[in-house]
Protein backbone atom coordinates (compact mmCIF):
# COMPACT_ATOMS: atom_id res chain seq x y z
CA UNK A 1 0.00 0.00 0.00
CA UNK A 2 2.77 2.38 0.97
CA UNK A 3 4.84 1.51 -2.11
CA UNK A 4 1.85 2.03 -4.40
CA UNK A 5 1.06 5.38 -2.81
CA UNK A 6 4.69 6.40 -3.21
CA UNK A 7 4.68 5.35 -6.88
CA UNK A 8 1.50 7.34 -7.46
CA UNK A 9 3.03 10.44 -5.91
CA UNK A 10 6.14 10.08 -8.08
CA UNK A 11 3.98 9.63 -11.19
CA UNK A 12 1.82 12.64 -10.34
CA UNK A 13 4.92 14.76 -9.75
CA UNK A 14 6.32 13.66 -13.13
CA UNK A 15 3.08 14.62 -14.84
CA UNK A 16 3.00 18.05 -13.20
CA UNK A 17 6.63 18.68 -14.12
CA UNK A 18 6.07 17.39 -17.66
CA UNK A 19 3.04 19.60 -18.18
CA UNK A 20 4.97 22.64 -16.94
CA UNK A 21 7.70 21.97 -19.52
CA UNK A 22 5.09 21.27 -22.20
CA UNK A 23 3.46 24.64 -21.52
CA UNK A 24 6.62 26.19 -22.96
CA UNK A 25 7.79 23.55 -25.48
CA UNK A 26 4.51 21.95 -26.63
CA UNK A 27 1.74 24.42 -25.72
CA UNK A 28 -0.93 22.81 -27.91
CA UNK A 29 -0.47 19.55 -25.97
CA UNK A 30 -0.37 21.19 -22.55
CA UNK A 31 -3.99 22.35 -22.86
CA UNK A 32 -5.31 18.88 -23.75
CA UNK A 33 -6.59 16.62 -20.99
CA UNK A 34 -5.18 13.08 -20.73
CA UNK A 35 -1.87 13.80 -22.46
CA UNK A 36 0.84 11.83 -20.67
CA UNK A 37 4.41 12.98 -20.11
CA UNK A 38 7.67 11.03 -19.63
CA UNK A 39 10.49 11.68 -17.18
CA UNK A 40 12.18 15.08 -17.13
CA UNK A 41 15.20 14.11 -19.28
CA UNK A 42 12.95 12.94 -22.13
CA UNK A 43 10.95 16.17 -21.90
CA UNK A 44 14.12 18.23 -22.05
CA UNK A 45 15.44 16.29 -25.05
CA UNK A 46 12.25 16.29 -27.11
CA UNK A 47 11.69 18.74 -29.96
CA UNK A 48 9.57 21.80 -29.43
CA UNK A 49 6.25 22.25 -31.16
CA UNK A 50 7.70 25.22 -33.05
CA UNK A 51 10.56 23.32 -34.70
CA UNK A 52 8.26 20.35 -35.35
CA UNK A 53 5.77 22.54 -37.20
CA UNK A 54 8.58 23.95 -39.32
CA UNK A 55 9.85 20.47 -40.22
CA UNK A 56 6.32 19.40 -41.18
CA UNK A 57 6.61 21.72 -44.19
CA UNK A 58 9.94 20.42 -45.48
CA UNK A 59 8.51 17.47 -47.42
CA UNK A 60 5.07 16.00 -48.22
CA UNK A 61 4.07 12.64 -49.64
CA UNK A 62 2.29 9.34 -49.12
CA UNK A 63 4.41 7.28 -46.70
CA UNK A 64 6.50 8.44 -43.75
CA UNK A 65 8.46 6.59 -41.06
CA UNK A 66 10.08 8.03 -37.94
CA UNK A 67 12.70 5.50 -36.84
CA UNK A 68 13.57 7.14 -33.52
CA UNK A 69 10.23 8.52 -32.40
CA UNK A 70 10.96 9.47 -28.78
CA UNK A 71 8.05 11.32 -27.21
CA UNK A 72 6.64 11.79 -30.70
CA UNK A 73 6.44 15.58 -30.99
CA UNK A 74 8.16 15.68 -34.39
CA UNK A 75 6.17 12.68 -35.57
CA UNK A 76 2.82 14.12 -34.47
CA UNK A 77 3.30 17.20 -36.64
CA UNK A 78 5.30 15.74 -39.53
CA UNK A 79 2.91 12.81 -39.97
CA UNK A 80 0.17 15.23 -40.98
CA UNK A 81 2.07 15.93 -44.21
CA UNK A 82 1.61 12.30 -45.31
CA UNK A 83 -1.25 9.90 -46.03
CA UNK A 84 0.30 7.09 -43.99
CA UNK A 85 2.83 7.40 -41.16
CA UNK A 86 4.66 4.96 -38.88
CA UNK A 87 6.22 5.80 -35.52
CA UNK A 88 8.96 3.52 -34.17
CA UNK A 89 10.57 3.75 -30.73
CA UNK A 90 12.75 1.17 -29.00
CA UNK A 91 12.19 2.48 -25.46
CA UNK A 92 9.02 0.78 -24.24
CA UNK A 93 8.05 3.52 -21.78
CA UNK A 94 8.27 6.24 -24.43
CA UNK A 95 6.52 4.00 -26.95
CA UNK A 96 3.57 3.45 -24.60
CA UNK A 97 3.28 7.15 -23.76
CA UNK A 98 3.46 8.22 -27.42
CA UNK A 99 0.94 5.58 -28.53
CA UNK A 100 -1.48 6.82 -25.87
CA UNK A 101 -0.95 10.47 -26.81
CA UNK A 102 -1.50 9.89 -30.54
CA UNK A 103 -4.92 8.43 -29.72
CA UNK A 104 -5.74 11.43 -27.54
CA UNK A 105 -4.61 13.70 -30.39
CA UNK A 106 -6.80 11.71 -32.81
CA UNK A 107 -4.00 11.05 -35.30
CA UNK A 108 -5.90 8.59 -37.45
CA UNK A 109 -3.32 8.08 -40.21
CA UNK A 110 -0.61 6.63 -37.95
CA UNK A 111 0.60 3.30 -36.63
CA UNK A 112 3.13 2.72 -33.84
CA UNK A 113 5.75 -0.03 -33.50
CA UNK A 114 8.27 -0.89 -30.78
CA UNK A 115 11.51 -2.14 -32.39
CA UNK A 116 15.21 -1.42 -32.59
CA UNK A 117 15.58 1.22 -35.33
CA UNK A 118 17.88 -0.81 -37.58
CA UNK A 119 15.92 -4.01 -37.07
CA UNK A 120 12.75 -2.23 -38.14
CA UNK A 121 14.47 -0.51 -41.07
CA UNK A 122 15.40 -3.90 -42.52
CA UNK A 123 11.75 -4.97 -42.51
CA UNK A 124 10.01 -1.99 -44.12
CA UNK A 125 9.04 -1.25 -47.71
CA UNK A 126 10.44 1.82 -49.44
CA UNK A 127 9.03 5.06 -48.00
CA UNK A 128 8.59 8.52 -49.43
CA UNK A 129 10.38 9.91 -46.39
CA UNK A 130 12.29 8.54 -43.40
CA UNK A 131 13.09 10.71 -40.38
CA UNK A 132 15.80 9.91 -37.86
CA UNK A 133 17.01 11.75 -34.77
CA UNK A 134 20.26 10.10 -33.62
CA UNK A 135 21.03 10.22 -29.90
CA UNK A 136 23.49 13.02 -29.29
CA UNK A 137 24.44 12.51 -25.66
CA UNK A 138 27.08 10.28 -24.11
CA UNK A 139 26.28 8.11 -21.09
CA UNK A 140 27.68 10.85 -18.89
CA UNK A 141 25.36 13.41 -20.47
CA UNK A 142 27.99 15.25 -22.49
CA UNK A 143 26.96 16.66 -25.85
CA UNK A 144 28.54 15.23 -28.98
CA UNK A 145 29.91 17.30 -31.85
CA UNK A 146 30.94 14.56 -34.29
CA UNK A 147 28.54 12.70 -36.55
CA UNK A 148 30.22 9.35 -35.90
CA UNK A 149 29.69 9.74 -32.15
CA UNK A 150 25.91 9.72 -32.55
CA UNK A 151 23.81 6.59 -32.11
CA UNK A 152 23.02 5.20 -34.59
CA UNK A 153 26.15 6.19 -36.53
CA UNK A 154 24.88 7.76 -39.76
CA UNK A 155 28.23 7.37 -41.48
CA UNK A 156 27.69 3.60 -41.36
CA UNK A 157 23.96 3.34 -42.11
CA UNK A 158 23.15 6.20 -44.51
CA UNK A 159 23.38 4.00 -47.60
CA UNK A 160 20.90 1.55 -46.08
CA UNK A 161 18.60 4.40 -45.08
CA UNK A 162 18.70 5.96 -48.55
CA UNK A 163 17.91 2.61 -50.15
CA UNK A 164 14.64 2.62 -48.20
CA UNK A 165 13.35 6.12 -49.02
CA UNK A 166 13.24 8.93 -51.56
CA UNK A 167 14.04 11.58 -48.93
CA UNK A 168 15.93 11.15 -45.67
CA UNK A 169 15.56 13.85 -43.01
CA UNK A 170 18.11 13.86 -40.19
CA UNK A 171 17.85 15.99 -37.07
CA UNK A 172 21.27 16.85 -35.64
CA UNK A 173 22.68 18.83 -32.74
CA UNK A 174 23.44 22.55 -33.20
CA UNK A 175 26.83 21.70 -31.64
CA UNK A 176 27.70 19.64 -34.72
CA UNK A 177 30.43 20.76 -37.12
CA UNK A 178 28.38 21.36 -40.29
CA UNK A 179 31.27 21.19 -42.72
CA UNK A 180 32.55 17.92 -41.26
CA UNK A 181 29.04 16.46 -41.38
CA UNK A 182 28.64 17.49 -45.03
CA UNK A 183 31.78 15.59 -45.97
CA UNK A 184 30.25 12.45 -44.46
CA UNK A 185 26.81 13.12 -45.96
CA UNK A 186 27.48 14.15 -49.60
CA UNK A 187 23.90 13.27 -50.57
CA UNK A 188 22.69 16.34 -48.66
CA UNK A 189 20.56 18.68 -50.78
CA UNK A 190 19.39 21.08 -48.05
CA UNK A 191 20.29 22.06 -44.51
CA UNK A 192 17.79 23.85 -42.28
CA UNK A 193 19.38 25.75 -39.40
CA UNK A 194 16.57 26.37 -36.91
CA UNK A 195 16.68 28.86 -34.05
CA UNK A 196 14.03 29.84 -31.53
CA UNK A 197 14.26 33.39 -30.21
CA UNK A 198 17.81 33.61 -31.56
CA UNK A 199 19.04 30.42 -29.87
CA UNK A 200 20.13 27.77 -32.37
CA UNK A 201 18.23 24.56 -31.58
CA UNK A 202 18.55 22.14 -34.50
CA UNK A 203 20.38 21.32 -37.70
CA UNK A 204 18.13 19.43 -40.09
CA UNK A 205 19.84 17.71 -43.02
CA UNK A 206 17.76 16.65 -46.04
CA UNK A 207 19.37 13.85 -48.08
CA UNK A 208 18.38 12.38 -51.44
CA UNK A 209 20.12 9.37 -52.92
CA UNK A 210 20.35 10.77 -56.44
CA UNK A 211 20.95 14.37 -55.42
CA UNK A 212 22.14 16.28 -58.50
CA UNK A 213 22.37 19.74 -56.96
CA UNK A 214 25.76 21.34 -57.50
CA UNK A 215 25.63 23.04 -54.12
CA UNK A 216 23.78 22.59 -50.84
CA UNK A 217 20.91 25.00 -50.20
CA UNK A 218 21.01 26.32 -46.64
CA UNK A 219 17.88 27.68 -44.96
CA UNK A 220 18.39 29.89 -41.88
CA UNK A 221 15.25 30.40 -39.82
CA UNK A 222 14.68 32.22 -36.55
CA UNK A 223 11.30 31.43 -34.97
CA UNK A 224 9.12 33.42 -34.54
CA UNK A 225 8.91 36.33 -36.89
CA UNK A 226 11.81 36.56 -39.28
CA UNK A 227 11.56 35.22 -42.81
CA UNK A 228 13.88 32.41 -43.88
CA UNK A 229 17.31 33.52 -45.14
CA UNK A 230 18.53 31.21 -47.91
CA UNK A 231 21.88 30.83 -49.62
CA UNK A 232 23.94 28.20 -51.38
CA UNK A 233 27.16 26.85 -49.94
CA UNK A 234 29.19 27.63 -53.07
CA UNK A 235 27.82 31.19 -53.21
CA UNK A 236 29.27 31.87 -49.77
CA UNK A 237 32.61 30.34 -50.72
CA UNK A 238 32.91 32.44 -53.89
CA UNK A 239 31.43 35.72 -52.60
CA UNK A 240 33.41 38.90 -51.99
CA UNK A 241 32.31 41.07 -49.07
CA UNK A 242 32.20 44.86 -49.16
CA UNK A 243 33.78 46.59 -46.18
CA UNK A 244 33.36 49.92 -44.42
CA UNK A 245 34.14 51.71 -41.21
CA UNK A 246 31.03 52.05 -38.99
CA UNK A 247 28.27 54.12 -40.60
CA UNK A 248 24.90 55.08 -39.08
CA UNK A 249 23.48 51.61 -38.36
CA UNK A 250 24.92 48.37 -37.02
CA UNK A 251 23.59 44.84 -37.62
CA UNK A 252 24.21 41.54 -35.87
CA UNK A 253 22.97 38.47 -37.83
CA UNK A 254 20.75 35.98 -36.02
CA UNK A 255 22.19 32.78 -34.58
CA UNK A 256 21.08 30.59 -37.51
CA UNK A 257 23.00 32.71 -40.00
CA UNK A 258 26.10 32.72 -37.82
CA UNK A 259 25.91 28.94 -37.33
CA UNK A 260 25.47 28.44 -41.07
CA UNK A 261 28.51 30.60 -41.80
CA UNK A 262 26.76 33.03 -44.18
CA UNK A 263 29.21 35.76 -43.24
CA UNK A 264 29.58 37.12 -46.78
CA UNK A 265 26.17 36.41 -48.30
CA UNK A 266 24.13 38.09 -45.56
CA UNK A 267 25.94 41.36 -46.22
CA UNK A 268 25.75 41.04 -50.00
CA UNK A 269 22.03 40.16 -50.10
CA UNK A 270 21.12 42.87 -47.57
CA UNK A 271 23.40 45.56 -49.08
CA UNK A 272 25.30 45.96 -45.81
CA UNK A 273 29.03 46.48 -45.32
CA UNK A 274 31.18 44.25 -43.14
CA UNK A 275 33.22 45.96 -40.42
CA UNK A 276 36.18 43.56 -40.70
CA UNK A 277 36.83 40.17 -42.28
CA UNK A 278 36.67 38.50 -38.84
CA UNK A 279 34.10 40.80 -37.22
CA UNK A 280 30.71 39.42 -38.15
CA UNK A 281 29.01 42.76 -37.72
CA UNK A 282 27.60 44.87 -40.55
CA UNK A 283 26.84 48.53 -41.15
CA UNK A 284 24.88 50.83 -43.46
CA UNK A 285 24.03 54.50 -43.85
CA UNK A 286 20.31 53.84 -44.32
CA UNK A 287 18.28 51.51 -42.11
CA UNK A 288 17.83 48.01 -43.57
CA UNK A 289 14.58 46.98 -41.93
CA UNK A 290 14.67 43.51 -43.47
CA UNK A 291 18.06 42.52 -42.03
CA UNK A 292 17.76 39.04 -40.43
CA UNK A 293 19.03 39.83 -36.96
CA UNK A 294 19.29 42.68 -34.49
CA UNK A 295 19.53 46.30 -35.65
CA UNK A 296 21.15 49.18 -33.79
CA UNK A 297 21.69 52.89 -34.29
CA UNK A 298 25.33 53.85 -33.66
CA UNK A 299 25.48 56.79 -31.24
CA UNK A 300 29.26 57.09 -30.92
CA UNK A 301 32.53 55.26 -31.50
CA UNK A 302 35.00 55.13 -28.61
CA UNK A 303 38.33 53.57 -27.85
CA UNK A 304 38.38 50.98 -25.06
CA UNK A 305 39.50 53.32 -22.30
CA UNK A 306 37.61 54.04 -19.10
CA UNK A 307 37.90 57.81 -19.48
CA UNK A 308 36.26 57.63 -22.92
CA UNK A 309 33.21 55.85 -21.50
CA UNK A 310 32.93 57.42 -18.06
CA UNK A 311 29.55 58.95 -18.98
CA UNK A 312 28.10 55.41 -19.27
CA UNK A 313 27.35 53.58 -16.01
CA UNK A 314 25.22 50.72 -17.35
CA UNK A 315 25.05 48.96 -20.74
CA UNK A 316 24.75 45.59 -22.48
CA UNK A 317 28.25 44.60 -23.57
CA UNK A 318 29.07 42.20 -26.42
CA UNK A 319 32.50 41.10 -27.66
CA UNK A 320 32.97 40.48 -31.39
CA UNK A 321 36.55 39.91 -32.63
CA UNK A 322 38.08 41.74 -29.69
CA UNK A 323 41.04 40.67 -27.51
CA UNK A 324 39.19 40.62 -24.19
CA UNK A 325 36.35 38.79 -22.46
CA UNK A 326 33.11 40.52 -21.46
CA UNK A 327 34.03 40.29 -17.78
CA UNK A 328 37.52 41.68 -18.29
CA UNK A 329 36.28 44.61 -20.36
CA UNK A 330 33.43 45.41 -17.97
CA UNK A 331 35.94 45.64 -15.14
CA UNK A 332 38.34 47.74 -17.22
CA UNK A 333 35.80 50.34 -18.33
CA UNK A 334 33.77 50.21 -15.11
CA UNK A 335 30.24 49.59 -16.35
CA UNK A 336 27.42 47.47 -14.96
CA UNK A 337 25.32 45.11 -17.07
CA UNK A 338 21.87 46.21 -18.26
CA UNK A 339 20.10 49.35 -19.39
CA UNK A 340 19.07 50.58 -22.84
CA UNK A 341 22.51 51.07 -24.35
CA UNK A 342 24.44 48.35 -26.20
CA UNK A 343 28.22 48.34 -26.45
CA UNK A 344 29.92 46.30 -29.17
CA UNK A 345 33.64 45.85 -28.63
CA UNK A 346 35.06 44.93 -32.00
CA UNK A 347 37.82 45.33 -34.57
CA UNK A 348 37.08 47.68 -37.46
CA UNK A 349 38.34 47.82 -41.03
CA UNK A 350 41.46 49.81 -40.17
CA UNK A 351 42.46 47.22 -37.55
CA UNK A 352 41.68 49.44 -34.57
CA UNK A 353 39.93 48.11 -31.45
CA UNK A 354 36.81 50.16 -30.83
CA UNK A 355 33.64 50.17 -28.78
CA UNK A 356 30.48 51.08 -30.67
CA UNK A 357 27.89 52.70 -28.41
CA UNK A 358 24.47 51.82 -29.78
CA UNK A 359 20.75 51.97 -29.18
CA UNK A 360 18.57 49.09 -30.34
CA UNK A 361 16.25 49.80 -33.25
CA UNK A 362 13.01 47.86 -33.06
CA UNK A 363 12.08 46.87 -36.59
CA UNK A 364 9.26 48.76 -38.27
CA UNK A 365 9.60 51.56 -35.73
CA UNK A 366 10.50 54.39 -38.09
CA UNK A 367 10.74 56.98 -35.33
CA UNK A 368 13.76 55.20 -33.83
CA UNK A 369 15.51 55.21 -37.20
CA UNK A 370 15.38 58.97 -37.54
Amino acid sequence: MTNKSSENRIYEAEQLEGKAIATIKIPSWAVIDNIKYPKRLSMEQCSSEYTAKYKANIVHGYSFTDLTGGLGVDFAFMSQSFKKATYNEYNTDLFNIATHNFKVLQLNNVQTVNYDAMEYLNSIQKQDCIYIDPARRSKSGGKMVLLEDCEPDLTKIKDKLLSKCDTLIVKLSPMLDMDAALKNLPETSDIHVISIKNECKELVFVLQKNNEQASVQIHCVNIPGESCFKFKKDEEQNAQSLFSMPLKYLYEPNSSILKAGAFKMVGIIQNAYKLHVNSHLYTSEKLIDSFPGRCFKILEICSAHKNKLKHIQKANLAIRNFPSSVGELQKKIGIKDGGELYLFATTTLDGSKNILVCKKVHKNDISEAL
